[in-house]
């Protein structure tokens, strides 16, 4: 039964979830690959990605004693050896440093990171790739893994100036979908794009200015998608580089965010591949 695995917290200092303390002031991400999951979502994928076997296990779960109720299936879903905390909201509140209404934690690892070789080589050969450069928000980020899963993206690849996508924001923002769209982030952006040419991808960087209407962009069975960073968008070395498409769009506006502009080209390519 759930309760039986439920270990009790009844002060901010114990010792055994001091990996949660002050969550906003230290995010996890970098410090041996490991990370907080917040929400009910974020923590339902990471028990399927650990029960899975995959890139992700978590290593403790910390709950808020009045949302156990509802999480029981969840909670059942991780293996007995993943210690299930629970607090009352005081208890809480003061491990984390601020009120914590969802009141459903994690602590997760990301197995050892896939050399980007080896990472591409697993690719299918009819396959779509979001990549990103310089995307260094937090919530664009996040946006973009929800976008690729939602228009069945093969993977997101990340340059090395990218944010870490296990950053709490960034998970959470993606609805988890960090957790099941497969990523990679290593490389410059040139070296990484290079090696995608290399591998037969026709490659898009997407600007307010490029050179093709998304709505003629030629089919491919390999095709990958470079979004930037907003404002500055992609360097003049990957648009000259590399084919540029543009979103049309009504005159006098700037650029549509990362987050939009992505979800867009993400339908427009995808359907590119199916027609293939």
């Amino acid at each position: 039964m759930t309760g039986d695995r439920l270990i009790e917290v009844t002060h901010p200092d114990d010792p055994r979830i001091a990996e949660f303390r002050n969550i906003r002031e230290r995010d996890l991400t970098g410090r041996e690959n490991r990370f907080i999951a917040e929400g009910t979502v974020v923590l339902r994928l990471l028990a399927e990605a650990h029960a899975a076997g995959g890139d992700f296990v978590a290593e403790k779960v910390l709950l808020l004693r009045n949302r156990v109720a509802g999480l029981e299936e969840i909670i059942a879903a991780f293996p007995p050896d993943v210690p299930v905390f629970v607090a009352e909201a005081s208890v809480l509140d003061g491990i984390v440093g601020f009120h914590l209404h969802r009141g459903v934690l994690a602590l997760g690892r990301r197995k050892a990171e896939t050399d980007i070789d080896a990472f591409l080589d697993r690719l299918p050969e009819r396959a779509l790739i979001l990549t990103g450069c310089g995307v260094s928000n937090h919530d664009n980020v996040g946006s973009m893994f929800r976008n690729a899963a939602a228009f069945e993206a093969d993977a997101v690849l990340l340059d090395e100036t990218c944010c870490d996508p296990l950053y709490r924001k960034a998970l959470r923002v993606s609805v988890g979908s960090v957790l099941t769209v497969p990523y990679c982030r290593q490389l410059s952006d040139v070296d990484l794009l290079t090696a995608l040419a290399g591998r037969g991808f026709s490659i898009w960087s997407l600007s307010p200015h490029g050179e093709v209407d998304i709505r003629v962009v030629p089919p491919a069975d390999r095709m990958a998608l470079v979004v930037g960073t907003e404002g500055e968008g992609l360097p003049q070395k990957i648009l000259s580089a590399f084919g540029s498409l543009r979103i049309p769009q009504a005159p006098g506006l700037d650029s549509l965010n990362v987050a939009t502009a992505s979800g867009i080209a993400l339908f427009a390519l995808a359907s590119l591949i199916k027609r293939v």
